[in-house]
């Protein structure tokens, strides 16, 4: 009998650990040459921890939550094969997500660590035990499909649960058991803060105790620009996208902080240093499966209306899949928050640290307006917008608003260069 060692692959050009998501397998699970036994995240991504190797699993070396250093052990194979004590560092395969960064417990390389412990007695880790065995994307279309995990016996290496699985378990029409609705529920439940989750309650503590929101709120009648949009809409071309607001609305930023380039700025608070840029990044708060992401526009100061809503909306495609780069999900100078028509009537944006301005956007309703001698039904939708008070003045913070009012109710503007 032989033991390999699984070591933390280098998982990206200047990363030294990333912090264990999840196991796919548990002490005494047999594994598979190629088979996916953890997931471990990056400050940007989701990468999935491949064996090399066939044999049982002895030791595993963190717990969901950890942040494991490149090279440290991670997980004790014992295999059939004559050679013992071989170590490898295990491929990894990026898989997808995102979210600032957080500070776990580390696991240290074995050079740091105390002498290789013995395999016995052989440690259990406690999620694994009681979670399905399946990889992201099968817990993805999972929850996307209202199918619980737990219901399936999987037919992968040690019971993983395959895709086929799931469509399965559909296509025999069969529904969770349903418990009664007056049932009385003693129960209690504590889930862990774990990757995307952890990272994303971290970022927002670091923004509102760092930054001193200011929001500013002002209502929009959107009636005219709606009439434009559908009208391009009725008329495009079968390979455009479909127009949405938040197109329109990039351009109206792209032109706002032209004039005012202190709200187009990041302020690194430690340093005392406001960076004003450029180029127009604007990021696009975008919900997932997983949480909340932001993916990125680049360079909306040189896209037209339909190249922003292209790359808009091939960027939140890639969120919900998880298959966004690191660049796609970092850079933003500047941030669009929609709920879309769950959007309400006023929201108070969280400020994406260390931007200085990001721009909330509610529901579009129709209301009575006044038109000078008869209240006439518009088209009307506020803007809920948060400025670091340190860098933007209220009057400031007014004029952008105003000039973005301006712009969507005279959609024209928008398209006039100068």
């Amino acid at each position: 009998m032989g033991e390999f060692v699984i070591k933390m692959p280098d998982v990206g050009e200047g990363v030294a650990e990333a912090e264990l998501v999840e196991w796919h397998v548990k002490t005494g699970d047999p594994v598979q040459e190629d088979m996916v036994i953890a997931a471990v995240m990056t400050d940007k991504a989701t990468v999935e921890i491949p064996s090399p190797v066939t044999g049982t699993v002895i030791w595993l070396g963190a717990e969901v939550g950890d942040k494991i250093a490149v090279k440290a052990p991670l997980v004790r194979i014992e295999t059939s094969g004559d050679v013992a004590h071989d170590r490898v560092e295990a491929p990894a395969a990026p898989a997808a997500s995102t979210a600032p960064d957080s500070e776990p417990r580390t696991v240290q390389p074995a050079e740091t660590q105390s002498p290789k412990p013995a395999p016995a007695p052989r440690r259990e880790a406690p999620a694994p035990a009681e979670k399905p065995l399946a990889s992201p994307s099968v817990r993805l279309f999972a929850r996307e499909t209202g199918v619980d995990l737990r219901q399936l016996k999987g037919s992968g290496p040690a019971g993983r649960i395959l895709r086929e699985d799931v469509d399965q378990f559909l296509a025999r029409g069969e529904l969770p058991s349903v418990q009664p609705a007056m049932a009385k529920k003693t129960s209690t439940e504590e889930v862990k803060l774990t990757g995307l989750r952890r990272r994303i309650a971290e970022k927002m503590s670091l923004s509102t105790s760092r930054i001193p929101h200011i929001t500013y709120v002002e209502e929009v009648d959107m009636t005219a620009l709606e009439e434009l949009r559908a009208t391009m809409n009725r008329d495009r071309k079968p390979e455009q996208a479909k127009l949405t607001v938040l197109p329109f609305l990039m351009r109206a930023i792209v032109r706002a902080v032209a004039d005012q380039p202190n709200i187009n700025a990041t302020f690194d608070d430690d340093k005392g240093i406001l960076t004003r840029h450029g180029a127009v990044h604007i990021g696009i708060a975008a919900q997932t499966p997983a949480g909340l992401v932001v993916p990125v526009v680049k360079n909306a100061e040189a896209r037209g209306i339909w190249d922003c809503a292209a790359e808009m909306g091939r960027l939140a495609e890639a969120a919900r899949a998880g298959t966004a780069t690191r660049d796609e999900l970092g850079g933003s100078t500047i941030t669009i928050s929609s709920l879309g028509s769950l959007g309400g009537i006023v929201s108070t944006p969280v400020i994406n640290h260390p931007e200085v301005a990001i721009v909330g956007v509610n529901k579009i309703a129709v209301r009575p307006a006044w038109d000078g001698t008869q209240f006439v039904p518009r088209k009307m939708m506020n803007l809920s917008s948060s400025f670091d008070h340190r860098i933007v003045d209220g009057w400031d913070a007014a004029t952008f608003i105003q000039r973005v009012r301006v712009l969507l109710e005279t959609p024209a503007l928008i398209f006039i260069e100068g």
